[in-house]
């Protein structure tokens, strides 16, 4: 196990400056690594420190308060791969830290989780499957990561408001593919949309990336997408990233991707501005030295999320921060314009979903038009009179 703590320095005018005896709040960040295929887009390969630099940030955030509360945070930085995610695990249990932020497939994720068992609190900052918010729901497991229903939902809406209402989905051929792709299916249905069809890439393995790989796909997805019906725009479901990203461009019809490619819903991206994201993506860059990723921001929003029920509870006690965070009395700010909140039925945090290009936040769900009678925020994923989740 590779662990590293990071702590804030104390100030002067600190708790402990004053002789106060500080409140010690450890965590763990378990990054679970599989091995595979490069992503298509080498601007996508994941940085050494992905997720571990939301982290640090994260208990930079929770000490400038902390220190003057009598607090101090730490958390632990643990890779490891998924034959090795249970032995990491047990490890971290041993040292009695009770507050495990996890990153991870959906088979992982709750596979540690039915591990922990109530021995810790699972803080789930990577993975989307609705069934770990549905049929798979754990009491012991937080979900910082939006949901695949959630990411549809917010994608929708956007669509719906630009009359965009026929849809053509592509689906890859993987586990996570189908989910995704039935997020969609889910959220034609509630938004009023309508597929005109749906079509399966398969992944037939091999290399993604050649030095003609741009000469082959000119010739091959317009092939690939002919013959679709009449469609205001394709929508892509490819979590495992195998084909999405060629499709932009490149569709037999003139018209616009969404989904896994194009306009894509993500819980943040490196251009966000609004609601002082710009003082938050400047601290971030200052720290790690490069754009801001969704597993980064996932990861400094659980640890943010203890800091503060820390804060408000004035406690280190982990029952108590447990409990003070699944209450209706929790909220913590995310830079989103809204304060987040747990959804008590399935443990998913509330948060708006922005939709974004490449370059730019293009809008912010849920769209001004939804409303809902508890919040509005609820409008995206699963609400509690649908969900299958039972603690």
């Amino acid at each position: 196990m590779t662990g590293a703590a990071f702590l804030q320095p104390a100030g002067p005018a600190n708790a402990q400056a004053a002789g106060q005896e500080m409140q010690m709040i450890c965590a763990a960040v378990l990054r679970v690594d599989q091995q595979g295929l490069p992503p298509i887009s080498r601007l996508d390969l994941p940085p050494e420190d992905l997720g571990f630099a939301g982290a640090r940030l994260a208990i930079e955030d929770n000490d400038t308060t902390g220190r003057f509360m009598g607090q101090d945070f730490e958390a632990l930085e643990i890779t490891a791969t998924p034959e090795t995610a249970a032995a990491e695990m047990d490890a971290i249990l041993d040292q009695d830290i009770r507050f495990v932020v996890v990153l991870a497939d959906d088979a992982t994720t709750l596979a540690l989780s039915d591990q922990v068992g109530d021995r810790a609190m699972v803080l789930n900052a990577r993975a989307r499957g609705d069934n770990l918010r549905g049929a798979d729901c754990r009491a012991n497991t937080i979900h910082a990561a939006p949901s695949h229903a959630m990411m549809a939902d917010a994608l929708a809406q956007f669509l719906m408001w630009k009359k965009w209402p026929n849809w053509f989905l592509v689906k890859g051929s993987h586990p996570e593919d189908q989910d995704l792709a039935a997020a969609y299916t889910r959220a034609a249905t509630k938004f009023g949309a309508k597929i005109v069809e749906e079509r399966v890439f398969e992944d037939t393995g091999g290399a993604r990336r050649t030095d003609s790989g741009h000469v082959q796909v000119q010739q091959q997805m317009p092939v690939f997408t002919q013959r679709a019906p009449a469609h205001d725009i394709l929508i892509t479901a490819d979590e495992a990233g195998v084909f999405a990203v060629y499709l932009p461009y490149q569709t037999w019809d003139a018209r616009p991707v969404a989904g896994s490619a194009g306009l894509v819903p993500r819980s943040w991206h490196p251009a966000m501005e609004a609601w002082g994201g710009m003082q938050f993506q400047n601290r971030f860059e200052k720290l790690a030295n490069r754009p801001i990723r969704e597993d980064d921001y996932q990861t400094w929003l659980s640890l943010r999320m203890i800091g503060e029920a820390a804060t408000r509870t004035q406690s280190a006690d982990p029952a108590a921060l447990r409990d003070f965070m699944l209450s209706p009395d929790f909220d913590v700010a995310g830079f989103k314009g809204q304060k987040l909140t747990v959804r008590d039925w399935d443990h998913q945090v509330r948060q708006p979903i922005l939709l974004a290009t490449g370059d730019l936040t293009v809008s912010v769900s849920p769209q001004d038009q939804y409303l809902h009678q508890t919040s509005a925020l609820d409008t995206l994923g699963i609400d509690k009179p649908e969900s299958e989740c039972t603690f």
